[in-house]
């Protein structure tokens, strides 16, 4: 039997779940609509059908238990197109998108025009059931994590990636193999819940440029569609979940709960507007309040609301076993009916509280567009936090800036005058220098200045604080000594990443130089200026090779990712603190020292066997000499020299050189890492 073969008969159906639920009985249909009058499912026979081959129109007496308007739709098949369409208290009809729908298609929307039959968002019945190759699922913890942030389109878009599935959930699953040879733990992807790419501005529009981040959501539970090959979305998420779990390797949603695309007043009505506009949407009156910067703000506190969105989220961990969650501009979580600040708003505990996400990291970006700003302070017990003062600290400290080494170590440490006061504990700091927005790693040592004049907004957009430094020259070069320079800072900006307390995460192609070409918010430039050119990956093949180390370093070594904060006090045996902090001389910091630009502190092994780690950052423009602690029975060898050439950048232990007794070298704007352990057979550092 075929979608359209027959007209379907029906059953009253049931309130729960939202959306459509299909087993081989048939589908059941659930919306929530506190305005609607009437209600009509409509089926469709494709996505693009200008009228639905049937209409079932729900009767109020017996398909409504609530606020839910219910219908079972008996033999329906997988792939049956559907909408709503709702009847409102003042006689208007519309039609619109199921918000719960697990799978839409969107091939003839447009945005401009009248939500209607021939012009709108679908729906799509899917199966979601999957049969998983590993049979339990518990999700990958941030302990010792290595977060990786990715673009599903652009990351595989350019030729130069070499897949057969460009820009697909396809083509990522191709190129686990390089992800897992970084050392990488978790794959953190930009928006992939279904989004809007044509809410752009006017002037944007003619530009030709779309929402490329996706950061202008419709569909919480579906797949975006353009990330997919086929008609069966759901299906394709979950073979990348699979993907990437086989190879150990955890996955992170970048969730949009502060807003939707459907925009302040004079945006579309997509499906909330309709059914339930003054309870989803933070309003006054007529006026739609933007905490966003995009249009509206969805009132994630009503109660209503919170419960679809844990419930969503609940979702993705059951059906598709995504391991956890980054919320974008999170603060508007903090916000009541008013928009008003809540001590302890209902959503950010809810997330927490909920059974099935006890095990999920939840990742905040604690801030919005309108200036709440709450790194070290988002509601809730267990939550990350992308730390913004973390990335400027760092930022400034490696362009050059004086007096910041208190902070620097602060920082390095996992900014405990963050966490620690409220019983956090390291991994609640996501520690970064780069994210998409902004410059990339390459971009921040090669500009000054942004360049978004291809954004079609005159330069205004993105941020004018980069906290960058060009190397002496804006922009490209041929000069030899500036680019050693750049990726000098590069290399350096990636060391005291991997070298600091708490999860570090990086944007995909830093690893190998990738650039924008100076352009600081690329978030509508689905062309070359986003998608990763691949073939930098061989022509930096030595900035891979770092980076690749770097985290193998990293990674053998647990005092770098303890679970607890550094105390200064001894931990084991040997009485050698957890932490000892140096200047110049040992146990003499720069504390109070305005130009101040070298900071050095020792690591004691975490474990009795762990070999001791002695690491120094001179961000000042002369080379210096400083000595290195006595410790008992061991020798120290170099391990990490940001100033060398490539291989010497970064040694495997095979290769470490012990070092004589003395002063050491540590060359200007440079990164330097030793190790301690019992001496063997390595030549010595001249």
């Amino acid at each position: 039997m075929t979608a359209t073969s027959t007209r379907f008969h029906t059953q009253i159906g049931h309130r729960l779940p939202g959306g459509a639920t299909w087993n081989k009985e048939g589908a059941n249909f659930s919306v929530y609509s506190y305005d609607a009058i009437n209600v009509e499912l409509l089926l469709y026979k494709k996505a693009n059908s200008t009228k639905p081959f049937q209409i079932i129109a729900l009767d109020p007496n017996t398909h409504r238990t609530f606020f839910a308007w219910h219908v079972f739709v008996e033999k329906l098949p997988v792939g049956t197109i559907y909408n709503w369409r709702i009847q409102r208290p003042d006689g208007s009809w519309w039609e619109v998108l199921d918000p719960w729908a697990r799978a839409v298609s969107d091939k003839v929307w447009n945005r401009n025009l009248p939500f209607s039959a021939t012009n709108g968002l679908r729906g799509i019945v899917a199966d979601t059931q999957y049969d998983w190759r590993e049979k339990t699922f518990t999700p990958k913890s941030l302990d010792g994590a290595v977060i990786y942030e990715v673009h599903v389109g652009g990351y595989t878009r350019d030729p130069s990636s070499g897949t057969k599935h460009a820009g697909l959930f396809a083509g990522l699953i191709e190129k686990i193999p390089y992800i897992k040879s970084l050392g990488i733990t978790h794959v953190e992807l930009l928006p992939v819940m279904a989004f809007d790419e044509l809410d752009v501005p006017e002037g944007v529009t003619e530009l030709g440029h779309k929402n490329y981040w996706g950061y202008s959501p419709y569909g919480f539970y579906a797949p975006h569609p353009h990330f997919c090959s086929t008609t069966q979305p759901v299906r394709e998420f979950q073979a990348l979940v699979e993907a990437l779990h086989e190879a150990d390797l955890g996955i992170i949603l970048d969730v949009v709960f502060n807003h939707t695309s459907e925009g302040g007043k004079d945006g579309p009505t997509i499906h909330f507007k309709a059914l339930a506009d003054n309870i989803f949407y933070h309003k006054d009156g007529e006026h739609y309040r933007d905490f966003t910067g995009c249009g509206n703000t969805i009132n994630c506190n009503h109660p209503l609301v919170t419960h679809l969105l844990v419930y969503c989220l609940e979702y993705w961990v059951k059906t598709m076993r995504v391991d956890g969650f980054r919320f974008d501009l999170a603060s508007v979580f903090s916000r009541d009916e008013e928009g008003d600040v809540l001590k302890n708003p209902s959503l950010p505990w809810s997330i927490e509280l909920s059974h099935v996400l006890a095990d999920t990291p939840v990742i905040a970006e604690a801030w919005d567009a309108t200036g709440l700003y709450q790194v070290g302070s988002f509601p809730g017990s267990r939550w990350s936090e992308w730390n913004g003062r973390y990335r400027d600290v760092i930022r400034r400290y490696i362009r050059g800036d004086h007096g910041l080494v208190r902070e620097v170590a602060t920082c390095m440490a996992g900014s405990s005058d963050l966490y620690a006061y409220n019983h956090r504990l390291p991994t609640s700091s996501i520690n970064f220098i780069t994210c998409h927005d902004g410059f990339t790693l390459w971009d921040l040592v090669s500009y000054n200045q942004k360049r978004n004049m291809a954004n079609g907004e005159a330069n205004r957009d993105g941020t004018d604080q980069n906290l960058s430094w060009n190397c002496g020259f804006e922009g490209n070069t041929a000069d030899p000594y500036i680019l050693a320079l750049r990726q000098r800072q590069a290399r350096n900006f990636m060391a005291i990443l991997f070298l600091s307390q708490g999860v570090p995460m990086f944007l995909a192609g830093d690893e190998f130089l990738n650039s924008q070409g100076g352009n600081n918010n690329a978030w509508c430039q689905n062309n070359e200026i986003s998608w990763l050119d691949w073939k930098l990956a061989d022509t930096n093949a030595d900035m891979v090779r770092f980076v690749t180390e770097l985290i193998a370093f990293r990674q053998r070594h647990a005092c770098l990712t303890r679970s607890r904060f550094l105390t200064g006090q001894p931990e084991f045996t040997n009485g050698i603190p957890d932490v000892s902090w140096h200047g110049l001389q040992l146990n003499e910091p720069l504390w109070d020292d305005d130009n101040a630009q070298v900071l050095a502190f020792t690591l004691a092994g975490n474990t009795p066997i762990e070999e001791d780690v002695h690491i120094v950052l001179n961000m000042s423009e002369l080379g210096i000499d400083v000595p290195l602690p006595d410790i008992s029975g061991k020798s120290w060898y170099l391990a990490i020299d940001t100033a060398a050439p490539a291989p010497d950048d970064i040694l495997e232990q095979k290769r470490q050189r012990v070092v004589k007794k003395g002063l050491q070298p540590v060359h200007a704007r440079s990164v330097v890492v030793f190790e301690a352990r019992k001496s063997g057979r390595s030549k010595s550092r001249s």
